[in-house]
């Protein structure tokens, strides 16, 4: 990243050539001169105009515009900005943006416009995140998860839990300032019961990871089962086209097909994957390999069972599924598929698979060829997801380095927990509590020293104008 706050940056806020209207930001100190500089408006110049105000203007030569001017520190970045509106055309984006840099701008960095806002305090490490979150976005839980961060309840959060921590190091620090005196200023006990529910406090979020990253990124259900028993057939039914090939010749999937599919608000990944059999043909192999990789990522597994067959071959089936599932750590649901052929009268089927899953309502009967119980299928899945993420009001972690920072900081409070236990010095519970410490501060401000590598990690992630 080459740029300070001395330069004035520019670049679309929108992609040209996609809707009626492209917008173009440009932000710094310089912005009201250069802009002035390449747009006439119809009254007065942009540097007398107020913030939050829109005028009229033109390009000349190139088009009409529409100019909103902020000034700082009330604008997106905390400097003054204009932002363009023009008509979406890609050569009038490209002219437009030419004169500005020929007037003193400089074209901006994936991100740069988020990293000032960052940097000039508009929004904390982990809200700029956020940004690019909700920019990605692509079903309303995900959209939901990202605009809580964004409004800042993860870092509220982490702010309690800093004053807690601070509140026990400043003791404990004041401790070691008088240790001549053999002064207690913190009750050891009260210690205990602080750093236990902070403990918990931070196992919570760290472990509401996996569904959070799952909600973000759609949340892997992985469609598993014997050879011919219509898996493929499960997968266009749910998508509504023929995106899987189907045949009544076993092994006919050799190779996993993903699409993606949103259900009530939540983005599903749903992975066809190969018929699981014995077999000596070695890509048929390897595609039951990947099954089986395809089972251990995903949150969901849909055990596609033939309920037209024997009692025997149904319940050998069942029960590889289940051993496959409990391994992999997630949920199971059988789907008793080719309900239109009968089902199984030697015995009652949902009786015998029912101790394989969790709950009676994880045993679908379903016809993927008809597709009677697909809305059944479709609403648990919906439930499943939504159980597990509870409160709509409650943090999810889906960010990685967050994750990371949660678990390092958990590590340290565990120390300091076990060294009070046994009645180690005061200086070195201190010092795992500034761990601690260091760890969240990570997760908002990049930790004590922002670091320039973390930082441009983050934001070149981000796309131009943003």
């Amino acid at each position: 990243m080459t740029s300070g706050f001395n330069d004035t940056i520019a670049a679309p806020a929108t992609i040209p050539g996609t809707g009626a209207v492209a917008i173009v930001r440009v932000s710094g100190p310089e912005v009201f001169t250069i802009v002035d500089s390449v747009v006439r408006l119809r009254r007065g110049t942009v540097a007398e105009s107020k913030g939050y105000t829109v005028h009229f203007g033109s390009v000349s030569g190139l088009d009409d515009v529409l100019v909103t001017v902020f000034r700082a520190p009330h604008s997106y970045t905390g400097e003054d900005s204009v932002e363009i509106s023009i008509h979406s055309s890609e050569y009038i984006a490209t002219e437009l943006l030419q004169r500005l840099f020929r007037a003193g701008a400089r074209a901006a960095e994936p991100g740069e416009f988020t990293r000032r806002a960052f940097l000039n305090g508009k929004m904390d490490l982990a809200q700029a995140e956020a940004v690019a979150d909700i920019i990605s976005s692509s079903a309303e839980a995900s959209h939901r998860v990202a605009y809580a961060q964004l409004k800042g309840g993860f870092s509220r959060e982490l702010s309690s839990l800093r004053d807690q921590l601070l509140e026990m190091a400043s003791l404990l620090e004041l401790e070691l300032d008088f240790s001549e005196e053999d002064v207690e200023f913190a009750s050891r006990e009260r210690l205990k019961v602080l750093l236990d529910e902070t403990i918990s406090h931070i196992d919570r979020l760290s472990g509401s990871f996996r569904t959070g990253n799952a909600i973000k990124n759609g949340v892997p259900v992985a469609i598993a089962g014997a050879a011919n028993t219509g898996k493929s057939t499960l997968l266009n039914a749910l998508l509504g086209e023929e995106r899987a090939i189907v045949s009544d010749i076993a092994g006919t999937t050799r190779d996993t097909i993903e699409e993606t599919l949103t259900i009530g608000g939540i983005l599903f990944r749903f992975v066809d994957t190969a018929g699981i059999r014995h077999t000596d043909e070695t890509v048929e192999r390897m595609g039951i390999d990947r099954t089986f990789e395809a089972i251990s990522r995903a949150e969901i597994v849909l055990g596609v069972l033939d309920s037209s067959l024997g009692t025997d071959e149904i319940l050998a089936s069942a029960r590889q599924l289940s051993e496959a599932a409990k391994k992999a750590g997630c949920r199971l649901i059988f789907v008793l598929n080719k309900a239109d052929l009968g089902l199984n009268k030697n015995v009652i089927i949902e009786n015998s698979i029912v101790s394989f899953v969790e709950n009676k309502e994880d045993i679908i009967l379903l016809s993927a060829k008809t597709g009677f119980g697909l809305d059944s299928l479709r609403n648990r899945l919906q439930s499943l997801i939504k159980a597990r993420i509870g409160d709509p009001e409650a943090t999810l972690v889906t960010n990685l380095r967050h994750y990371e920072a949660l678990v390092d900081a958990a590590s340290a409070l565990r120390r300091a927990r076990a060294s009070l236990a046994s009645s180690l010095p005061s200086d070195l519970v201190a010092e795992d509590l500034r761990s601690a410490l260091t760890s969240l501060s990570a997760i908002t401000t990049g930790g004590p020293i922002t670091s320039t590598d973390i930082l441009h990690t983050i934001f070149s992630r981000f796309c131009i104008g943003k």
